[in-house]
């Protein structure tokens, strides 16, 4: 049998290949980010993203480095259709690397009648659940670090699929609202949950890039004879490996430039017991609930809460991990617009950001050597100064207060207090 995600892969090629035959008539549009970074981080020896145990993508100690260097590339046609690429690279101590985070073409109507209009997306992209990656090349306009929420997105949830989404439009209808649901098919995100299990959840700017395996920490279980023996060092979550379809659904209630709220639910239809060179499948299920609303000119709220389940099984059916796992945040946002002092107008380039979190992983199984039980809290304050049209200095402090028994596997103490400080000059175009 033919796999899904080649007959996807085949499906997108022939559209690209459409596209750049029309490219004489389109529009193209080149936008990007270059975030430079001084981090100082009070952590573990090694973060997550070089396999260790600490919570943060750098390690302990200082360093400069290219947070993000990333570009969204588009070409746009008078008849609705378009075709995105964005494109990410990280230059640092950890893991160097550059690559594909997203790659899809798109449909969208003009509006009918009666004020309906339809969008379709197919190819490689981001199930619409984050409320805060919202710049370019899914950068986060209000912090440094996303939230540990959607650093797991940005590091284990990204689908080869396609998203019908169709949207009533208040002002055509005399409403002072806009209502819309999306639904998206999927293959390539099986493995998605292992990374949760084996990192917990985690704080950085570092997104997956496409076909990229991450390593996770050692764990006894990994040894030979034991549950995790045939499981890889390393974790590929964008993989197919039972040709069976997840889906994503989500319903969005918007009042014009005042609030949103939004809900979803995810499911990746993975079966928990095959697996491929090493890479499981993993049954990864979790809704969300989303809130963005702007309370005044200079005051903005964000809030988003996912709770969710993952398991895997060895052949027989045994479950070898079965987790838990629930995580929210609130982030407020302040403009500031009347310092006593300077330039007004001047002033108006300021924002502050408070963000605090709470985030758990309960281990319903009785694996040795494969303790996944995490709880925590996390808070970030971010200053941000509009230097220019294009360039942005912040200032970020991170906290992240967690229990995590693992830890011990590699020597460390189960409760741990992780702070990190970062300075970093972005430039967006």
């Amino acid at each position: 049998m033919i796999k899904l995600n080649i007959l996807f892969y085949r499906c997108i090629s022939l559209l690209f290949v459409f596209f750049v035959q029309l490219s004489e008539a389109a529009e193209y549009k080149f936008h990007g980010i270059v975030d430079l970074r001084a981090s100082s981080a009070d952590s573990l020896d090694n973060g997550y993203v070089a396999g260790g145990q600490g919570k943060f993508g750098v390690s302990d100690g200082q360093q400069l480095h290219v947070a993000q260097a990333g570009m969204d590339i588009s070409a746009q046609w008078d008849n609705g259709f378009s075709v995105h690429g964005v494109l990410n690279s990280y230059l640092d101590q950890e893991d160097s690397a550059a690559g594909i985070t997203e790659a899809y073409v798109k449909y969208r109507s003009i509006p009918n009648e009666l004020g309906y209009r339809f969008q379709v997306k197919s190819g490689i992209f981001y199930p619409e659940i984050s409320l805060e990656n919202n710049a370019f090349a899914w950068a986060s306009k209000e912090s440094l670090n996303s939230s540990t929420l959607n650093t797991w997105i940005g590091e284990e949830i990204r689908v080869l699929g396609s998203e019908l989404k169709i949207t009533r439009l208040g002002r055509i209808n005399n409403d002072a609202y806009d209502l819309s649901f999306s639904a998206t098919a999927f293959v390539s995100n099986d493995p998605s949950g292992a990374l949760l299990a084996w990192h917990g959840w985690t704080m950085s700017s570092r997104q997956t890039l496409w076909g990229e395996a991450r390593a996770f920490p050692w764990l006894p279980a990994q040894a030979e004879g034991e549950e995790l023996s045939a499981q890889a060092d390393k974790s590929e979550p964008f993989l197919e490996i039972d040709d069976d379809i997840g889906y994503h659904l989500r319903g969005e209630w918007s009042l014009h430039n005042k609030i949103e709220l939004s809900a979803g639910y995810y499911n990746n239809k993975a079966t928990p017991y095959d697996v491929t060179n090493g890479q499981y499948g993993w049954r990864t299920r979790f809704y969300h609930l989303g809130m963005s609303w702007n309370a005044s000119r200079n005051v903005s709220v964000i809030a988003q809460y996912l709770s969710g389940d993952t398991l895997m099984q060895s052949s027989p059916g045994i479950d070898v991990v079965n987790n838990k796992y629930s995580n929210a945040f609130v982030a407020i946002t302040y403009k500031w617009q009347d310092f006593p002092w300077g330039d007004k107008s001047r002033n108006r380039k300021h924002k502050s950001t408070v963000r605090l979190e709470d985030f758990s992983v309960t281990d319903n199984d009785d694996t040795w050597g494969d303790n996944n039980y995490e709880k925590g809290q996390a808070f970030t304050l971010n200053h941000t100064y509009r230097f220019s049209s294009h360039w942005f200095i912040s200032a970020e402090f991170n906290y992240i207060d967690s229990q995590r028994p693992a830890r011990i596997y590699s020597d460390n103490s189960t409760d741990i207090v992780e702070k990190q400080i970062q300075l970093s000059a972005r430039y967006f175009f």
